[in-house]
């Protein structure tokens, strides 16, 4: 088991459990790793990442590894830029959707994609071992990489019918989250001849304006702003802007499994007999739909390292998870909000509207929560449920299925000290009935 990357990346509470010391040493262990450069750094708009990012730097120069630095970069387009420019591999200093007092380093490979969980684990064997590169013959030295976001909107725009998309002078808002997909989704929408409406656009670590990860409680703002502009449809991208949830035409916030499934559907007409990623918490509609087009569904652990590293050993076209993460193999096996967000315009340029296109999915009821747990509750939640439905799957966490279409699944998060409770049903009575049975469940085994 990792002793300190979580589910997607390292993360801590800066100064706390995630001090300078800490990054300092833990950058040598990725340098070492990486073995040479240059190396690509970027970060969020959180108040500790630019000082992050001079220790960072720091550290790689002094094991003789060059870097240029990006700035403020959404998560995929320092990715994208990694393997596009070259590089040797990519930091991003960023904690993601957790709150503002957190951050975070995210290494990715010189693909462009997260490193693998066992190469997750060599970079903590350095560390612990404190085996990094000793008296290097030269210091490194670091630069600036200026063209990052062009290379990254280029990239995107590649894989849409651009032309289509300009014809149509679609109706978009935005609802940045504070976050940054600022330096980047804007100027996508304006390259695509979209009249773009802004929320909460101006980039702050704090994330005063619905937080840093885009909920269905947190987005009434980004609802009520498509609602009275008549737009053709809204996105909220979470703080680094890999994530994207949309709101339809008619101002309903969808969850990540129904946006994932109109787009998957949408790409697998042009692309039948394709491979799709998911993880086990993802609703049981995929294999429905995927079967309409000859496809296959592959599933794996929840977390946005096991899709993309699946999809890049299977040459997969579609990944994604029911949190708003989608990812499309052609542009890079990565959650990318801003790709994203492209391939929704790329679909409502045939003529659709999102409404339109949900309401001819197959129906399906999903739902998730959280409950606090502390780490030493955890093993005991899950053996008690065990005991209770012995043929339930502990691949992560524990899923207890009772048929396809009605199961729940019970899993620590990765980067926070809590629980989190996903369900699907086959109506909302049975779903509503089912996740209040588990939470109880789940509150009164963890108060024993």
């Amino acid at each position: 088991m990792a002793k300190f990357f979580g589910t997607n990346g390292i993360r801590g509470v800066f100064s706390e459990d995630f001090t300078l010391e800490f990054v300092h040493d833990m950058t040598l262990a990725i340098g070492t790793y990486f073995e040479q450069g240059p190396v690509l750094i970027g970060f969020d708009g959180r108040e500790s990442s630019p000082v992050i990012c001079k220790v960072v730097s720091s550290a790689l120069n002094s094991i003789g590894i060059n870097c240029n630095v990006a700035g403020i970069v959404p998560t995929p387009c320092l990715e994208f830029a990694v393997k596009a420019l070259g590089y040797s591999g990519g930091i991003m200093i960023t904690a993601s959707h957790n709150p503002p007092q957190y951050n975070g380093i995210k290494p990715a490979a010189k693909d462009g994609v997260e490193i693998s969980r066992e190469d997750e684990l060599v970079i903590e064997d350095i560390y612990l071992q404190k085996s990094w590169i000793k008296h290097p013959e030269n210091w490194g030295v670091t630069g600036k990489e200026e063209r990052t976001i062009e290379t990254y909107l280029k990239g995107i725009a590649s894989h849409v019918d651009s032309k289509l998309i300009e014809s149509k002078n679609f109706k978009v808002v935005l609802d940045l989250g504070n976050g940054a997909q600022a330096v980047s989704a804007p100027n996508f929408c304006k390259m695509m001849q979209c009249q773009t409406l802004l929320v909460n656009q101006n980039i702050d670590g704090n994330f005063p304006g619905r937080g840093s990860e885009p909920t269905p409680q947190n987005l009434s703002e980004l609802s009520k702003t498509v609602i009275e502009n008549n737009a053709d449809f809204g996105i909220a991208f979470d703080g680094d802007g890999d994530r994207s949830i949309f709101c339809d035409n008619q101002g309903t916030i969808l969850t990540g499994d129904k946006s994932a499934l109109v787009l998957t559907q949408h790409i697998l007409k042009k692309n039948p007999g394709s491979l799709v990623v998911t993880c086990l918490n993802s609703g049981s509609n995929i294999e429905v739909l995927a079967d309409k087009f000859n496809s296959k569904v592959i599933r794996t652990k929840v977390g946005s390292v096991e899709v993309s590293r699946k999809m890049v050993s299977t040459n997969a076209l579609i990944g994604f998870e029911e949190n708003g993460g989608f990812m499309y193999g052609k542009h890079n096996q990565v959650r990318d909000g801003c790709m994203t967000l492209a391939l929704m315009l790329d679909l409502l340029a045939t003529g659709k509207s999102l409404s339109g296109e949900i309401a001819s999915l197959p129906p399906s009821f999903t739902t998730k929560d959280k409950v606090s747990c502390s780490p030493e509750n955890v093993s005991k939640l899950v053996s008690s449920l065990k005991e209770e439905f012995p043929s339930s799957d502990t691949t992560d966490g524990i899923k207890i299925t009772i048929d396809p279409k009605n199961w729940v699944m019970i899993r620590p998060s990765g980067t926070e000290p809590i629980v989190r409770v996903y369900a699907e049903a086959e109506s909302q009575e049975k779903l509503d009935a089912l996740m209040s049975e588990y939470l109880k469940k789940v509150e009164s085994i963890i108060s024993r």
